[in-house]
């Protein structure tokens, strides 16, 4: 018997998240899902644009996280737009309870992937950028990539 393939398979990424958003903290959450949407997400049928999560009753709920109905799913196939609950331990709840509670915090999922088999949701403690610092972030980038021309231009001669 072989050993099973630990790798990482990313089948949704939210690129936009951190252009929008600063991220303090980020945290692995397991997802429940139906039979169909774990498939439409092997395939990579997913979308996190405008998506986030919220804490309900003690749980958390992933909100407008769409994912596309299964083309060969016929009568079981899911609502593409259903809260899906995320899983976390209570520890851990209770700590994104409290920090979401404070002015500017929010739940943005970052990307989905799959971990052993197992869909899994990287989800992030964030707070919104203003326009400024969206230019400061534009402006530092691209300044790196004049340094970094210039070193690889350096180093051809």
């Amino acid at each position: 018997m072989g050993k099973k393939n630990s790798s990482v398979k990313i089948a949704c990424e939210n690129r936009k998240a951190r252009h929008d958003y600063f991220i303090h903290e980020t945290f692995e959450a397991g997802i429940e899902l139906k039979g169909t949407e774990v498939k439409s997400l092997r395939d990579g049928r997913a979308n996190l644009r405008d998506s986030y999560a919220e804490i309900r009753n003690g749980e958390i709920f992933a909100q407008h996280f769409h994912i596309s109905t299964y083309e060969k799913g016929n009568i079981f196939n899911h609502d593409p737009l259903r809260p899906k609950k995320l899983l976390l331990h209570k520890k851990e709840i209770v700590k994104l309870f409290s920090k979401t509670r404070e002015k500017g915090f929010t739940l943005i999922p970052l990307k989905i992937y799959f971990k052993k088999g197992r869909a899994k949701m990287e989800l992030a403690l964030a707070s919104g950028k203003h326009n400024y610092d969206r230019r400061q972030d534009l402006a530092a980038r691209a300044a790196q990539r004049d340094v970094e021309r210039e070193l690889k231009d350096r180093q051809k001669f």
